[in-house]
Protein backbone atom coordinates (compact mmCIF):
# COMPACT_ATOMS: atom_id res chain seq x y z
CA UNK A 1 0.00 0.00 0.00
CA UNK A 2 1.44 3.36 -1.02
CA UNK A 3 2.09 6.25 1.23
CA UNK A 4 -0.50 8.46 -0.84
CA UNK A 5 -3.13 5.62 -0.12
CA UNK A 6 -2.41 4.33 3.56
CA UNK A 7 -4.67 5.99 5.63
CA UNK A 8 -2.64 6.98 9.37
CA UNK A 9 -3.41 5.62 12.67
CA UNK A 10 -5.88 9.02 13.46
CA UNK A 11 -7.90 8.16 10.55
CA UNK A 12 -8.56 4.76 11.22
CA UNK A 13 -12.37 4.47 13.35
CA UNK A 14 -10.88 2.58 16.06
CA UNK A 15 -8.47 5.28 17.36
CA UNK A 16 -10.48 8.16 16.85
CA UNK A 17 -13.46 6.26 19.14
CA UNK A 18 -11.02 5.68 21.15
CA UNK A 19 -9.48 9.47 21.14
CA UNK A 20 -13.00 10.46 21.77
CA UNK A 21 -13.75 8.48 24.18
CA UNK A 22 -10.45 9.51 26.31
CA UNK A 23 -11.57 13.21 25.76
CA UNK A 24 -14.86 12.78 27.24
CA UNK A 25 -13.59 10.55 30.21
CA UNK A 26 -10.84 13.18 30.79
CA UNK A 27 -13.29 16.11 30.60
CA UNK A 28 -15.52 14.21 33.22
CA UNK A 29 -12.61 13.42 35.70
CA UNK A 30 -11.49 17.27 35.55
CA UNK A 31 -15.00 18.40 36.93
CA UNK A 32 -17.08 19.12 33.73
CA UNK A 33 -20.52 17.88 34.47
CA UNK A 34 -23.50 18.43 32.41
CA UNK A 35 -27.47 17.84 33.64
CA UNK A 36 -28.77 14.45 31.93
CA UNK A 37 -32.17 14.75 29.97
CA UNK A 38 -35.49 13.17 32.52
CA UNK A 39 -36.82 10.51 30.91
CA UNK A 40 -38.94 8.75 33.60
CA UNK A 41 -42.47 9.19 33.65
CA UNK A 42 -45.79 6.85 34.75
CA UNK A 43 -48.71 8.22 32.56
CA UNK A 44 -49.79 11.53 30.61
CA UNK A 45 -50.15 13.35 34.07
CA UNK A 46 -46.22 14.03 34.17
CA UNK A 47 -45.24 12.83 30.45
CA UNK A 48 -45.37 16.87 29.93
CA UNK A 49 -41.97 17.24 32.04
CA UNK A 50 -40.32 15.22 29.09
CA UNK A 51 -41.11 18.10 27.04
CA UNK A 52 -40.57 20.96 29.63
CA UNK A 53 -38.57 23.82 28.60
CA UNK A 54 -36.22 22.87 30.81
CA UNK A 55 -35.99 19.23 29.82
CA UNK A 56 -35.66 20.12 26.39
CA UNK A 57 -32.68 22.73 26.97
CA UNK A 58 -31.23 19.56 28.81
CA UNK A 59 -31.61 17.70 25.79
CA UNK A 60 -30.19 20.24 23.19
CA UNK A 61 -27.15 20.94 25.18
CA UNK A 62 -25.95 17.07 25.09
CA UNK A 63 -26.74 17.02 21.40
CA UNK A 64 -24.54 19.70 20.56
CA UNK A 65 -22.01 17.94 23.29
CA UNK A 66 -22.24 15.03 21.48
CA UNK A 67 -22.33 16.59 17.78
CA UNK A 68 -19.47 19.15 18.49
CA UNK A 69 -16.85 15.85 20.35
CA UNK A 70 -17.95 13.93 17.30
CA UNK A 71 -17.50 15.83 14.20
CA UNK A 72 -13.62 15.96 13.91
CA UNK A 73 -13.73 12.41 13.78
CA UNK A 74 -16.39 12.41 11.13
CA UNK A 75 -13.56 14.67 9.33
CA UNK A 76 -10.87 12.67 9.92
CA UNK A 77 -12.83 9.72 8.47
CA UNK A 78 -13.37 11.74 5.16
CA UNK A 79 -16.89 12.11 5.61
CA UNK A 80 -18.74 15.68 4.73
CA UNK A 81 -18.98 17.26 8.15
CA UNK A 82 -21.93 20.05 6.98
CA UNK A 83 -24.00 16.83 6.18
CA UNK A 84 -23.30 15.16 8.77
CA UNK A 85 -24.32 18.23 11.24
CA UNK A 86 -27.48 18.37 9.32
CA UNK A 87 -28.45 14.89 9.61
CA UNK A 88 -26.98 14.19 13.36
CA UNK A 89 -30.28 15.60 15.27
CA UNK A 90 -32.78 13.70 13.48
CA UNK A 91 -30.86 10.72 14.72
CA UNK A 92 -30.40 12.14 18.00
CA UNK A 93 -33.90 12.43 17.65
CA UNK A 94 -35.06 9.29 17.33
CA UNK A 95 -32.40 8.08 19.84
CA UNK A 96 -34.16 10.49 22.58
CA UNK A 97 -37.42 9.16 21.49
CA UNK A 98 -36.42 5.86 22.39
CA UNK A 99 -34.70 6.68 25.81
CA UNK A 100 -38.26 8.83 26.57
CA UNK A 101 -40.28 5.39 25.59
CA UNK A 102 -38.46 3.34 27.48
CA UNK A 103 -38.64 5.83 30.46
CA UNK A 104 -42.07 4.64 30.88
CA UNK A 105 -42.95 3.15 34.40
CA UNK A 106 -43.88 -0.40 32.22
CA UNK A 107 -41.37 -0.59 30.22
CA UNK A 108 -38.92 -0.22 33.33
CA UNK A 109 -40.80 -3.08 35.27
CA UNK A 110 -39.97 -5.19 32.93
CA UNK A 111 -36.57 -4.19 31.72
CA UNK A 112 -37.16 -3.13 27.97
CA UNK A 113 -34.55 -0.53 28.02
CA UNK A 114 -33.60 1.98 25.45
CA UNK A 115 -31.87 -0.26 22.66
CA UNK A 116 -35.38 -2.17 22.09
CA UNK A 117 -37.04 1.13 21.04
CA UNK A 118 -34.40 2.87 19.29
CA UNK A 119 -33.66 -0.37 17.35
CA UNK A 120 -37.14 -0.83 16.55
CA UNK A 121 -37.76 3.17 15.48
CA UNK A 122 -34.94 2.76 13.17
CA UNK A 123 -36.25 -0.09 11.59
CA UNK A 124 -39.75 1.45 11.26
CA UNK A 125 -37.92 4.50 9.84
CA UNK A 126 -35.96 2.60 7.21
CA UNK A 127 -38.19 -0.20 6.25
CA UNK A 128 -41.34 2.12 6.07
CA UNK A 129 -40.17 5.05 4.85
CA UNK A 130 -36.60 3.94 3.38
CA UNK A 131 -33.40 5.98 4.71
CA UNK A 132 -32.67 8.97 2.40
CA UNK A 133 -29.24 9.57 1.32
CA UNK A 134 -29.21 12.71 3.43
CA UNK A 135 -29.75 11.26 6.31
CA UNK A 136 -26.60 8.19 5.55
CA UNK A 137 -23.85 10.64 6.60
CA UNK A 138 -24.89 10.73 10.47
CA UNK A 139 -25.53 6.62 10.45
CA UNK A 140 -22.46 5.51 12.14
CA UNK A 141 -23.04 2.67 14.08
CA UNK A 142 -19.49 1.66 15.01
CA UNK A 143 -18.14 4.83 15.68
CA UNK A 144 -20.97 5.52 17.80
CA UNK A 145 -20.77 2.06 19.96
CA UNK A 146 -16.97 2.06 20.01
CA UNK A 147 -16.87 5.53 21.76
CA UNK A 148 -19.40 3.98 24.17
CA UNK A 149 -17.50 0.85 24.67
CA UNK A 150 -14.34 3.13 25.58
CA UNK A 151 -16.37 5.06 27.87
CA UNK A 152 -17.64 2.14 29.50
CA UNK A 153 -14.23 0.83 30.22
CA UNK A 154 -14.23 3.60 32.89
CA UNK A 155 -17.07 2.79 34.65
CA UNK A 156 -16.48 -0.91 35.04
CA UNK A 157 -13.70 -1.21 37.83
CA UNK A 158 -11.73 -4.01 38.58
CA UNK A 159 -12.63 -3.34 42.24
CA UNK A 160 -16.06 -4.44 41.32
CA UNK A 161 -14.70 -7.77 39.84
CA UNK A 162 -12.95 -8.92 43.43
CA UNK A 163 -16.39 -8.37 44.55
CA UNK A 164 -17.21 -11.28 42.24
CA UNK A 165 -14.93 -13.58 43.11
CA UNK A 166 -13.71 -16.56 41.67
CA UNK A 167 -17.44 -17.91 41.03
CA UNK A 168 -18.85 -15.23 38.52
CA UNK A 169 -15.07 -15.78 37.01
CA UNK A 170 -15.54 -19.35 36.84
CA UNK A 171 -19.11 -18.57 35.03
CA UNK A 172 -18.39 -16.66 32.69
CA UNK A 173 -15.37 -18.08 31.75
CA UNK A 174 -17.01 -21.61 31.03
CA UNK A 175 -20.04 -20.04 29.50
CA UNK A 176 -17.97 -18.15 26.65
CA UNK A 177 -15.47 -21.47 25.90
CA UNK A 178 -18.60 -23.95 25.98
CA UNK A 179 -21.36 -21.86 24.19
CA UNK A 180 -19.15 -20.22 21.68
CA UNK A 181 -17.92 -23.62 20.60
CA UNK A 182 -20.97 -24.94 20.59
CA UNK A 183 -22.23 -21.80 18.53
CA UNK A 184 -20.00 -21.79 16.09
CA UNK A 185 -20.16 -26.06 15.20
CA UNK A 186 -23.98 -25.10 14.90
CA UNK A 187 -23.19 -22.17 12.29
CA UNK A 188 -20.92 -24.41 9.99
CA UNK A 189 -23.66 -26.98 10.04
CA UNK A 190 -25.76 -24.65 8.41
CA UNK A 191 -23.31 -23.71 6.11
CA UNK A 192 -22.58 -20.26 7.35
CA UNK A 193 -19.09 -18.36 6.66
CA UNK A 194 -16.50 -18.50 9.54
CA UNK A 195 -17.10 -14.37 9.33
CA UNK A 196 -21.06 -15.18 10.30
CA UNK A 197 -19.96 -18.14 12.27
CA UNK A 198 -17.29 -16.20 14.52
CA UNK A 199 -19.81 -12.84 14.96
CA UNK A 200 -22.74 -15.00 16.01
CA UNK A 201 -20.75 -17.32 18.27
CA UNK A 202 -18.81 -14.51 19.90
CA UNK A 203 -22.45 -12.12 20.36
CA UNK A 204 -24.10 -15.21 22.01
CA UNK A 205 -21.19 -16.07 24.59
CA UNK A 206 -19.83 -12.24 25.72
CA UNK A 207 -22.38 -10.01 25.41
CA UNK A 208 -24.42 -9.12 22.26
CA UNK A 209 -23.54 -6.43 20.02
CA UNK A 210 -20.14 -4.88 22.08
CA UNK A 211 -18.61 -8.45 21.42
CA UNK A 212 -19.83 -8.68 17.39
CA UNK A 213 -18.51 -5.72 16.91
CA UNK A 214 -14.93 -6.77 18.96
CA UNK A 215 -14.94 -9.91 17.00
CA UNK A 216 -15.81 -8.23 13.47
CA UNK A 217 -13.01 -5.97 13.79
CA UNK A 218 -10.58 -8.86 14.72
CA UNK A 219 -11.31 -10.52 11.75
CA UNK A 220 -12.09 -7.73 9.26
CA UNK A 221 -15.21 -8.60 8.95
CA UNK A 222 -18.27 -7.64 6.82
CA UNK A 223 -20.37 -5.07 8.44
CA UNK A 224 -23.41 -5.60 6.68
CA UNK A 225 -23.31 -9.19 8.58
CA UNK A 226 -22.26 -7.16 11.62
CA UNK A 227 -25.54 -5.37 11.43
CA UNK A 228 -27.74 -8.12 10.54
CA UNK A 229 -26.03 -10.11 13.88
CA UNK A 230 -27.00 -6.67 16.06
CA UNK A 231 -30.37 -6.39 14.95
CA UNK A 232 -31.24 -10.01 15.79
CA UNK A 233 -29.41 -9.71 19.04
CA UNK A 234 -31.69 -7.16 20.12
CA UNK A 235 -34.72 -8.62 18.72
CA UNK A 236 -34.24 -12.04 19.90
CA UNK A 237 -33.30 -10.30 23.72
CA UNK A 238 -36.94 -8.90 24.05
CA UNK A 239 -39.00 -12.04 24.80
CA UNK A 240 -36.05 -13.16 26.56
CA UNK A 241 -35.80 -10.02 29.21
CA UNK A 242 -39.42 -10.94 29.81
CA UNK A 243 -39.62 -14.63 29.75
CA UNK A 244 -36.69 -15.40 32.07
CA UNK A 245 -37.71 -13.58 35.26
CA UNK A 246 -41.04 -15.43 35.19
CA UNK A 247 -39.28 -18.60 34.40
CA UNK A 248 -37.04 -18.20 37.75
CA UNK A 249 -40.04 -18.21 39.77
CA UNK A 250 -42.17 -21.12 37.90
CA UNK A 251 -38.91 -22.81 38.25
CA UNK A 252 -38.45 -21.95 42.15
CA UNK A 253 -34.45 -21.15 41.28
CA UNK A 254 -32.75 -19.81 43.90
CA UNK A 255 -32.02 -16.20 43.83
CA UNK A 256 -28.56 -16.68 43.07
CA UNK A 257 -28.89 -19.22 40.37
CA UNK A 258 -31.11 -17.00 38.77
CA UNK A 259 -29.04 -13.96 39.31
CA UNK A 260 -26.36 -15.68 37.47
CA UNK A 261 -28.36 -16.88 34.69
CA UNK A 262 -29.51 -13.77 33.95
CA UNK A 263 -26.20 -12.33 34.21
CA UNK A 264 -24.84 -15.18 31.81
CA UNK A 265 -27.79 -15.02 28.89
CA UNK A 266 -28.68 -11.71 28.90
CA UNK A 267 -26.75 -9.25 26.83
CA UNK A 268 -26.26 -5.96 28.40
CA UNK A 269 -25.78 -4.98 31.96
CA UNK A 270 -28.80 -2.72 32.28
CA UNK A 271 -30.81 -5.54 31.29
CA UNK A 272 -29.78 -7.89 33.66
CA UNK A 273 -30.15 -5.95 36.43
CA UNK A 274 -33.88 -4.84 35.41
CA UNK A 275 -34.85 -8.39 34.89
CA UNK A 276 -33.13 -9.36 38.23
CA UNK A 277 -34.91 -7.08 40.18
CA UNK A 278 -38.16 -8.80 38.89
CA UNK A 279 -36.93 -11.55 41.15
CA UNK A 280 -34.90 -9.97 44.04
CA UNK A 281 -32.17 -7.57 45.14
CA UNK A 282 -29.80 -10.39 45.38
CA UNK A 283 -30.20 -11.35 41.90
CA UNK A 284 -30.01 -8.12 40.52
CA UNK A 285 -26.64 -7.83 42.32
CA UNK A 286 -25.00 -11.52 41.52
CA UNK A 287 -26.45 -11.04 37.84
CA UNK A 288 -25.08 -7.87 37.36
CA UNK A 289 -21.66 -9.23 38.77
CA UNK A 290 -21.23 -12.50 36.18
CA UNK A 291 -22.54 -10.16 33.43
CA UNK A 292 -19.48 -7.76 34.21
CA UNK A 293 -16.81 -10.63 34.38
CA UNK A 294 -18.01 -11.82 31.54
CA UNK A 295 -17.72 -8.25 29.68
CA UNK A 296 -14.26 -8.14 30.91
CA UNK A 297 -13.73 -11.08 28.37
CA UNK A 298 -14.08 -9.23 24.95
CA UNK A 299 -10.23 -8.36 25.42
CA UNK A 300 -9.28 -12.12 25.70
CA UNK A 301 -12.01 -12.96 22.63
CA UNK A 302 -10.82 -10.17 20.23
CA UNK A 303 -6.92 -11.03 20.72
CA UNK A 304 -7.99 -14.99 20.22
CA UNK A 305 -9.86 -14.16 17.17
CA UNK A 306 -7.08 -11.98 15.83
CA UNK A 307 -4.15 -14.60 16.27
CA UNK A 308 -6.52 -17.19 14.59
CA UNK A 309 -8.19 -15.35 12.07
CA UNK A 310 -4.53 -14.38 10.67
CA UNK A 311 -3.45 -17.95 10.70
CA UNK A 312 -6.24 -18.63 8.79
CA UNK A 313 -5.83 -16.55 6.43
CA UNK A 314 -1.90 -18.14 6.05
CA UNK A 315 -1.86 -20.99 3.61
CA UNK A 316 2.34 -21.33 4.43
CA UNK A 317 1.45 -22.29 8.16
CA UNK A 318 3.90 -19.64 9.09
CA UNK A 319 3.71 -17.92 12.86
CA UNK A 320 1.57 -14.84 12.48
CA UNK A 321 3.88 -11.36 13.30
CA UNK A 322 2.93 -9.46 16.02
CA UNK A 323 2.85 -6.47 13.24
CA UNK A 324 0.02 -8.13 11.28
CA UNK A 325 -1.92 -9.35 14.64
CA UNK A 326 -1.30 -5.52 16.17
CA UNK A 327 -2.92 -4.25 12.57
CA UNK A 328 -6.10 -6.98 13.03
CA UNK A 329 -6.49 -6.20 17.29
CA UNK A 330 -9.91 -4.25 17.78
CA UNK A 331 -8.17 -0.75 19.24
CA UNK A 332 -11.20 0.24 20.77
CA UNK A 333 -11.08 -3.14 22.85
CA UNK A 334 -7.72 -1.43 24.26
CA UNK A 335 -9.17 1.70 25.06
CA UNK A 336 -11.98 -0.24 26.92
CA UNK A 337 -9.11 -1.59 28.99
CA UNK A 338 -6.83 1.14 29.27
CA UNK A 339 -10.03 2.89 30.70
CA UNK A 340 -10.69 0.49 33.28
CA UNK A 341 -7.43 -0.06 34.30
CA UNK A 342 -6.55 4.11 34.45
CA UNK A 343 -9.75 4.33 36.49
CA UNK A 344 -9.37 1.51 38.35
CA UNK A 345 -5.83 2.65 39.53
CA UNK A 346 -5.11 6.34 39.25
CA UNK A 347 -8.52 7.92 40.22
CA UNK A 348 -9.78 7.57 43.63
CA UNK A 349 -12.63 5.72 45.13
CA UNK A 350 -14.10 8.93 45.61
CA UNK A 351 -13.79 10.67 42.17
CA UNK A 352 -14.19 7.67 40.70
CA UNK A 353 -18.13 7.46 42.16
CA UNK A 354 -18.65 11.45 41.83
CA UNK A 355 -17.80 11.24 37.88
CA UNK A 356 -19.81 7.91 37.82
CA UNK A 357 -23.22 8.91 36.97
CA UNK A 358 -22.12 11.64 33.99
CA UNK A 359 -19.85 8.75 31.85
CA UNK A 360 -22.57 6.37 32.53
CA UNK A 361 -25.07 9.31 30.94
CA UNK A 362 -22.34 9.51 27.93
CA UNK A 363 -22.40 5.92 27.45
CA UNK A 364 -26.09 5.70 27.43
CA UNK A 365 -26.07 8.31 25.02
CA UNK A 366 -23.57 6.78 22.68
CA UNK A 367 -25.35 3.67 22.31
CA UNK A 368 -28.80 4.86 21.91
CA UNK A 369 -27.34 6.38 18.70
CA UNK A 370 -25.76 3.76 17.79
CA UNK A 371 -28.76 0.93 18.31
CA UNK A 372 -30.75 3.47 16.18
CA UNK A 373 -28.74 3.39 13.35
CA UNK A 374 -28.21 -0.34 13.28
CA UNK A 375 -32.27 -0.20 13.00
CA UNK A 376 -31.92 2.56 10.52
CA UNK A 377 -29.40 0.54 8.56
CA UNK A 378 -31.12 -2.68 8.85
CA UNK A 379 -33.97 -4.00 6.20
CA UNK A 380 -36.62 -5.90 8.39
CA UNK A 381 -36.99 -8.69 5.58
CA UNK A 382 -32.94 -9.78 4.96
CA UNK A 383 -33.24 -10.64 9.41
CA UNK A 384 -35.89 -13.68 7.62
CA UNK A 385 -34.25 -14.13 3.89
CA UNK A 386 -30.21 -13.48 3.99
CA UNK A 387 -28.97 -16.67 3.08
CA UNK A 388 -32.85 -18.80 3.25
CA UNK A 389 -33.03 -17.68 7.17
CA UNK A 390 -29.82 -19.78 8.25
CA UNK A 391 -28.20 -17.18 10.35
CA UNK A 392 -31.36 -16.29 12.29
CA UNK A 393 -31.21 -20.48 12.77
CA UNK A 394 -27.99 -20.22 14.03
CA UNK A 395 -28.62 -17.65 16.40
CA UNK A 396 -31.52 -18.70 17.91
CA UNK A 397 -29.77 -22.04 18.24
CA UNK A 398 -26.95 -21.40 19.39
CA UNK A 399 -28.72 -18.45 22.14
CA UNK A 400 -31.30 -22.05 23.28
CA UNK A 401 -27.81 -23.80 24.05
CA UNK A 402 -26.59 -20.67 26.02
CA UNK A 403 -29.70 -20.53 28.02
CA UNK A 404 -29.57 -24.28 28.75
CA UNK A 405 -25.51 -24.78 29.52
CA UNK A 406 -25.72 -21.56 31.62
CA UNK A 407 -28.52 -22.46 33.97
CA UNK A 408 -27.12 -25.87 34.47
CA UNK A 409 -23.20 -23.69 35.48
CA UNK A 410 -25.63 -21.53 37.41
CA UNK A 411 -27.26 -24.75 39.28
CA UNK A 412 -23.81 -26.06 39.80
CA UNK A 413 -21.85 -23.10 40.93
CA UNK A 414 -24.28 -20.98 42.79
CA UNK A 415 -26.98 -23.54 43.93
CA UNK A 416 -24.78 -24.38 47.00
CA UNK A 417 -24.15 -27.50 46.19
CA UNK A 418 -20.54 -28.02 46.08
CA UNK A 419 -19.85 -25.11 48.48
CA UNK A 420 -22.03 -22.03 50.05
CA UNK A 421 -23.71 -19.87 47.65
CA UNK A 422 -22.78 -16.54 47.97
CA UNK A 423 -24.98 -13.98 50.15
CA UNK A 424 -23.89 -10.75 48.45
Amino acid sequence: MTGTTAKRWWQEEDWLAVILGFALIAATLAGARWLAPRFSWSGWTDAGALVSGQNLAVSLQLGAILLLASLPGVRALGGDQRRYAAAFPVVFGLAWLAQALSGHRTMAFWGIEYIIPALLLGLLVSNVLGLPAWLREAVRTEYFIKTGIVIMGATMLFSDLLEAGALGMLQAVLVVAVVWAAAFRLSKRLRLDDEFAAMISTAVAICGVSAAIAACGAIQGDRRKLSYVASVVLIVAIPMIVLQPWLIRVLGLPDAVGGAWLGGTLDTTASVVAAGALVSEQAMKIGAIVKFAQNLLIGVAAFALAVWWTMRENPGGERPSARVIWERFPKFVLGFLAASLFCSIWVTPEAAADAKSTLYGLRTAWFALAFTCIGLETRFADLLTMEEGRPLAAFVGAQAVNVVWTLILALLIFGGWFWAAPQI
